[in-house]
């Protein structure tokens, strides 16, 4: 009985401090995804059929009034929203199925709508992604501020690229790489996700400013989370004595400036990755899928709502990248055809796009695999 209870024990404690949190940072990421392409397909006049968090059969759900059916499915996995003429919930068009809808349909089929009423409406949801996690971070810089060191050096590891580079305790980060320094963490943000590549470091030091060059070297470090990350360092210490911590107040449009602007570094630091990762010179076990998600939101429950808040917003604005990319059957496979169909003045022949359509589908079914893969086997 003891092992019973045990076992039972532990089952409740996985499902409630893992999975729901997991369910719940997904729920949530997506939803606002869908939500946006829901929101601007209805302002163009697009009818919607179905809105679906999750794939596969239906739990539960519901019809509205306009003939749209809400419904939570057996996979939670992701989500769709399936316009009037799609053959499917990733919106690959079908000619033959649009010969068969009605005066009625055709009016409010996707798409037969003009180009710009398709690309906004497919835009709509990688946008709200990042509308969540500006909004989130506004929220917490109102709330909370920030708390934030002087970009001043303590100390210098002895043959570290900083030490090489001529870099001293005491010296302050003016820029770099050319971009303005405020704070040690945009020391950090830049350059940890930089290994191998030369900086050039702006200093001042005794009133003095200098400019030297270091190149980040790779080091395995453990996030907040307890993850294990590979990122780029150069060698220095920051610490109170001499970075002279401050607390940044915001009021509401300086909290939302500075959520825009945490945004906009999320996405540069992640593009700066996938450019590397596709060069070659990035950590491929550094992605992750479903399972690492889990872990992550598990060890973020555990530390408090407001770092689960937190990984809402990475994952918000990492979907509204990843749909970006310029990959059928992603968000920006589509936005692809109808930027060359607003050039060409006519849509991408069929032949062409079902070709494109499957490569796609078949690379973002490898991909899947792979960060599933590292989920379960690591690297």
């Amino acid at each position: 009985m003891g092992d019973i209870a045990g076992s039972l024990l532990g089952l409740v404690e996985f499902l409630l401090g893992t999975i729901v949190p997991f369910l719940f940072v997904l729920t949530v990421v997506v939803f606002v995804h869908e939500l946006g392409h829901y929101l601007v397909g209805r302002w163009c006049g697009i009818g919607v059929q179905a809105f679906s968090i999750g794939f596969g059969p239906e739990i539960a759900g519901f019809t509205d009034r306009k003939g749209t059916r809400w419904k939570i499915s057996a996979i939670p996995l992701g989500g769709y929203v399936k316009f009037v003429g799609d053959v499917s919930s990733t919106s690959q068009p079908d000619p033959a199925s649009l010969k068969k809808l009605t005066d009625t349909e055709r009016r409010s089929a996707f798409h037969l709508q003009p180009v710009w009423k398709r690309a906004a409406t497919v835009f709509a949801g990688p946008f709200a992604n990042f509308l969540l996690t500006v909004m989130v971070f506004s929220i917490m810089f109102a709330m909370f501020g920030r708390y934030v060191v002087e970009p001043m050096v303590a100390e210098v590891r002895p043959g570290s690229p900083a030490a090489e580079s001529g870099i001293l305790p005491g010296d302050r980060f003016i820029s770099v790489d050319g971009v303005r320094i405020e704070t040690f963490g945009d020391v950090q943000r830049i350059v940890s996700g930089r290994a191998g590549d030369p900086l050039v470091f702006v200093m001042e030091r005794d009133g003095q400013q200098f400019r030297t060059t270091a190149t980040p070297e790779l080091t395995e470090q453990q996030d907040a989370l307890g993850n294990t990350i590979r990122i780029g360092i150069i060698g220095v210490v920051n610490n109170q004595e001499v970075g002279q911590p401050r607390q940044i107040e915001y009021g509401p449009l300086e909290a939302v400036a500075a959520g825009v602007e945490e945004t906009w570094s999320i996405i540069v630091r992640t593009g700066q990755f996938m450019k590397r990762l596709v060069a070659g010179r990035e950590d491929r076990c550094q992605l992750g899928g479903p399972v690492k998600i889990a872990d992550m939101a598990g060890r973020a429950a555990s530390l408090g709502f407001e770092w689960l808040v937190q990984l809402v917003a990475l994952l918000s604005a990492g979907i509204g990248i990843l749909n970006l990319l310029p990959i059928p059957p992603l968000d920006g496979g589509h936005l692809l055809f109808y930027g060359m169909e607003a050039v060409m003045r006519r849509p991408v022949p069929e032949q062409v796009v079902e070709v494109v359509y499957r490569a796609g589908m078949l690379m973002v079914l490898i991909f899947m695999g792979f960060v599933f893969w590292n989920d379960l086997f690591g690297c």
